[in-house]
């Protein structure tokens, strides 16, 4: 007999996250298609072993993992057309978002991920809208965001958008944030609600403020010599397993949203939700990205939105 394919599969939250729990929706969806034919194994949080959660990029690329997801700002440095989904207000709402990820704009980011990493893209996980939180102040208008030091990701276009607001934009990995973040050292983070109480923020921010200022996905990648090595028929589950994954994760997060807002409420923080107007001044304030948006990028992926 021959020995089974391994297949390892990792990210970087709890196991009790949406994102793990897709990931082992996959594994398990495959372990019921080919049995002892693979040998599916997880690693859910790589920060438990000493790892950064950008590390994740090079574990899946050097193929130590064979999958694995991230927020595509991390890749923003290699692949530059991904800055364009970092643009803030780009997307109104989940379902436009998610009808231009699924469709020309997401294919097209596909492309030109693959064409410059050794990754295979099959499919784009909703790390959703991103919000503000704080441990100063309150925030409703972007006056009340100046002098503030918040985290971001590692993305130019995201740290620009901060200091068109009047803040202090700080790039780094989500684990120095996490422990300058507790140790008081930064004054704010921006995130879906679900990953500032899945880290543990809403214990040391008391502000929080639904802002929607940007959509980030997070592409599913796998090991492209391995993926590209295996019989037809576990590719072709695979990107089967994958793209039902992604409406099973779609689905948890929006339930997971309305969890953390309960959990950050019950731990005695305050949040506001910016109304017509205040969303209006947000939007304003950062126009001016768009232009050097379209001078860095190009007319070519604004048509796909």
């Amino acid at each position: 007999m021959t020995n089974p394919i391994p297949i390892r599969m990792g990210g970087y939250g709890p196991p009790t996250t949406g994102f793990s729990k897709s990931i082992k929706f996959i594994g398990d969806r495959l372990q019921q298609q080919f049995g002892d034919r693979i040998d599916v194994k997880y690693c859910w949080n790589i920060m438990d072993f000493g790892y950064k959660a950008e590390e994740i990029l090079w574990l899946v690329e050097s193929g130590v993992l064979t999958l694995g997801y991230q927020s595509s700002s991390y890749l923003t440095d290699r692949v530059p057309e991904l800055s364009f989904v970092d643009l803030p207000f780009l997307f109104t709402d989940n379902d436009h978002a998610r009808g231009a990820m699924d469709g020309a704009l997401g294919r097209r980011l596909v492309q030109a991920i693959e064409s410059k990493c050794g990754f295979r893209i099959l499919g784009w996980y909703e790390n959703g809208f991103r919000h503000i939180s704080n441990r100063v102040r309150t925030i409703r208008m972007p006056a009340d965001l100046n002098g503030i030091a918040i985290r971001v990701l590692p993305s130019q276009i995201q740290a620009r958008t901060f200091e068109l607001l009047g803040a202090k934009p700080m790039i780094m990995d989500l684990t120095d944030a996490i422990r300058m973040i507790k140790a008081g050292e930064i004054d704010a983070q921006e995130n879906p609600l679900t990953n500032t109480v899945t880290y543990g923020v809403h214990k040391f921010h008391r502000f929080h403020t639904i802002s929607n200022h940007f959509y980030i996905s997070r592409p599913i990648f796998l090991h492209r010599p391995t993926f590209d090595a295996w019989p037809a028929d576990l590719q072709q589950a695979m990107q089967k397993a994958v793209t039902d994954s992604v409406a099973f994760q779609r689905e948890l997060h929006v339930k997971e949203e309305e969890d953390a807002e309960r959990a950050i409420k019950a731990e005695g923080c305050e949040i506001v939700t910016l109304d017509a107007a205040q969303h209006d001044a947000f939007a304003t304030a950062v126009q001016p990205i768009y232009a050097e948006a379209r001078k860095l990028l190009g007319d070519e992926l604004f048509k796909l939105t």
